[in-house]
């Protein structure tokens, strides 16, 4: 029943009434489909980081530290920093101001380049999932004052200020606001966790990309 009552509405609807579900249709799927596959990511991402640190610092040397983290760090976290420091280290470019610093300062410059993008990688997205928090609520809210005022304007026309005139199709207006909501909370949600999970997996990269820079600089003492 309730189910009719929402398809009555939305076909009974105006081009903007049809505008506001479309859009708040658009969002849920956009959040959604982010939702699963950043999940999707980040688990991994966090499985998968202890063991290949692990396989990392049991290799006998830093190259085959890299080969065991193609093998073992699939969403390719830690990797990037680890071959970030190797081409540090070993770069000689004769004549060129990069060949002016400091070996600890090249490596130092390279990890931390190496751990921003990263963390932009990890991060992607995550400012879909706040739009859609924030704002799908102000959606849903437009389209229930849109339907308001066709309701007041229809009451209006006709002259008659009859509770039974106002209560249907006010009801029907505040439609909306539950789709906002509805599309906003799991968004909510999912940022906060998702976010939770970023945090942990950069504190993480900070701690690695430290031991790094201390064994690649040390080794070349």
């Amino acid at each position: 029943m309730a189910t009719t009552s929402v398809l009555h509405y939305l076909e009974s609807g105006d081009a903007v009434t049809h505008t506001v579900a479309g859009v708040l249709l658009a969002m849920s799927l956009a959040s959604w489909c982010f939702l699963l596959v950043k999940t999707w990511v980040l688990v991994r991402a966090k499985w998968q980081g202890p063991r290949a640190l692990q396989r990392f610092w049991q290799a006998a040397s830093l190259k085959d530290g890299i080969g065991a983290l193609k093998r073992a760090d699939r969403e390719r976290v830690y990797l990037p920093l680890a071959e970030a420091a190797w081409r540090a280290s070993e770069a000689e470019v004769p004549g060129a101001l990069l060949a002016r610093v400091d070996r600890d300062e090249r490596v130092l410059r390279a990890l931390r380049q190496a751990m921003l993008n990263s963390q932009r990688r990890l991060e992607f997205g995550q400012v879909l999932l706040a739009s859609v928090g924030s704002t799908a609520p102000f959606v849903g809210l437009l389209g229930t004052v849109w339907g308001i005022y066709h309701a007041l304007s229809s009451i209006a026309a006709s002259g008659q200020a009859m509770i039974e005139n106002v209560a249907g199709p006010v009801g029907e207006a505040l439609i909306m606001t539950a789709f906002g909501l509805v599309v906003a909370i799991p968004a909510v949600l999912a940022y906060n966790v998702l976010g939770r999970y970023v945090r942990q997996i950069s504190e993480e990269l900070d701690g690695f990309a430290h031991d790094l820079h201390v064994f690649v600089c040390g080794e070349r003492e």
